[in-house]
């Protein structure tokens, strides 16, 4: 199961507006249809508030999902929530993108706040 306990955090060097970006370019979970595993790369993008987002507890965070059934849309969507949760950024940008399976491929977003134009993906 997801496990957001997982998570770290430490202070923002800064109270002036930054962007991080994280990329994850090996997250596993598996199709709860039917049990093949799901591959795909997650974007972080966010505007700290008081915390950061640790890595290496951003990662074992990521690796939890490696055996649940799980939805493209849901994983994305789980991952914005409790990450902003945790977090309370500015605002916050999930953007997965998942291997092809059948000829199709998909780019799910999550967001939560309002990203700023000059820092919006297209």
């Amino acid at each position: 199961m997801p496990n957001p306990q997982l998570l770290e955090f430490f202070d923002s060097p800064t109270d002036q507006s930054f962007l991080i970006e994280h990329i994850n370019e090996e997250f596993t979970s598996v199709c709860p249809k039917t049990g093949h595993p799901d591959f795909g790369s997650i974007t972080l993008r966010y505007e700290p508030g008081a915390v950061c987002v640790e890595l290496k507890s951003l990662k074992l965070y990521y690796q939890s999902f490696r055996n649940e059934g799980i939805f493209y849309e849901a994983v994305t969507n789980r991952i914005c929530d409790d990450l902003g949760q945790a977090m309370s950024p500015s605002w916050m940008q999930v953007i997965t993108h998942w291997r092809g399976r059948g000829g199709i491929r998909s780019r799910i977003i999550a967001s939560r706040g309002s990203v700023p134009a000059a820092w919006a993906c297209g």
